[in-house]
């Protein structure tokens, strides 16, 4: 809603490509052993699949069905992976078209010694909390995704009940009783929310190709 237009900011278009097949071409880059699980509403999936076709699309995945919430959709994609499976998962936005290879190598890497990594960024604006002035951003960091965990780590912390304090992976797997790592995230790995957005989306797609 915030981004505004009749097609969902996953598939507009950013310089001819749309946002999720260059979010799922960057984590191809990453590795072509990589197994893809893409979760969207059901509703959405007839066009994506006319997209994929238009744009001869050809990256392998899974398609899993979107949930009530981020929480449920995850839940949704994990159903995908064996329960025996061992190894590790990232969860990303598919609206995070530029997130570096290197982020995400270095958050596969961090998962496998700690078991629960998300990438952060240092909050470079001054921060006021609204009652009580100006805060330490050297205190806060910036998350943003792939959140990368244990496959069986994830799987045991989403058979929780919800909360409507689930907003990230993150939060789900320290609500389960685990410590969650932190690693560099890069600056241009923005979450694709607004028109704004999506006109720096622009300039980063030219920038990059």
């Amino acid at each position: 809603m915030r981004m505004g237009g009749d097609v969902p900011k996953q598939f507009m278009p950013v310089c001819g490509v749309p946002v999720l097949m260059r979010t799922l071409l960057r984590f191809r880059e990453y590795s072509d052993a990589l197994r893809i699980i893409l979760v969207l509403p059901r509703e959405q999936q007839d066009y994506w699949r006319t997209l994929c076709q238009e744009h001869h699309f050809l990256v392998p995945y899974q398609l899993a069905d979107g949930g009530a919430t981020r929480f449920h959709s995850v839940q949704n994609g994990l159903k995908l992976i064996p329960d025996d499976e061992q190894g590790v998962v990232g969860v990303h936005d598919g609206v995070r078209p530029f997130v570096s290879v290197d982020v995400i190598r270095r958050c596969y890497e961090a998962a496998r010694e700690h078991g629960a990594v998300i990438p952060v960024t240092p909050v470079v604006e001054t921060l006021r909390h609204v009652e009580k002035g100006n805060v330490f951003r050297g205190d806060y960091r910036l998350v943003q995704t792939p959140q990368t965990f244990s496959i069986q780590l994830l799987k045991a912390a989403n058979r929780q009940p919800y909360r409507d304090t689930f907003t990230d992976d993150a939060s789900v797997v320290e609500a389960y009783g685990h410590t969650v790592a932190m690693v560099e995230g890069n600056r241009e790995n923005i979450k694709l929310t607004t028109p704004f957005d999506l006109l720096i989306a622009k300039i980063l797609a030219g920038s990059l190709t």
